[in-house]
C-alpha cells in the first residue's frame, strides 16, 4: 500500500474530497514524525513508535567479504498494541 491508496480509501469511506483526505493524511504523518523526534509516540490501540539511535559499526559484504563502515543513523521501531495483535490472530 502506498500513501495514495490510503488517501483514496479515506476519501471513499468518509466522502471527503481527495485533496482534503491528502491534507489529513499528510498532517497526521507530519505530527507523528514530529512527536517521534522529541519522544516516543504512543497511539492508543494501534502501537508505539520509538526513535532508535544506532551507532557507527563495521559491516561486511557477505559476497566479497569486503569490510566497510556503516555510519551512525536514526531509525524508528514500531511495537503493535495487544488489540492489533489479537485482531490479526483471530480467525474471522
Amino acid at each position: 500500500m502506498i500513501k495514495e491508496d490510503l488517501i483514496i480509501d479515506l476519501s471513499k469511506k468518509t466522502g471527503f474530497s481527495n485533496s482534503f483526505s491528502k491534507k489529513l493524511i499528510n498532517d497526521f504523518f507530519s505530527s507523528v514524525v514530529n512527536i517521534i523526534k522529541t519522544n516516543k509516540c504512543i497511539i492508543k490501540n494501534i502501537g508505539t513508535f520509538k526513535l532508535i539511535n544506532k551507532k557507527e559499526r563495521l559491516g561486511r559484504n557477505p559476497k566479497t567479504k569486503e569490510e566497510f563502515i556503516i555510519s551512525k543513523r536514526k531509525t524508528v521501531s514500531f511495537i503493535a498494541s495487544e488489540k492489533i495483535i489479537d485482531f490479526l490472530n483471530t480467525d474471522k
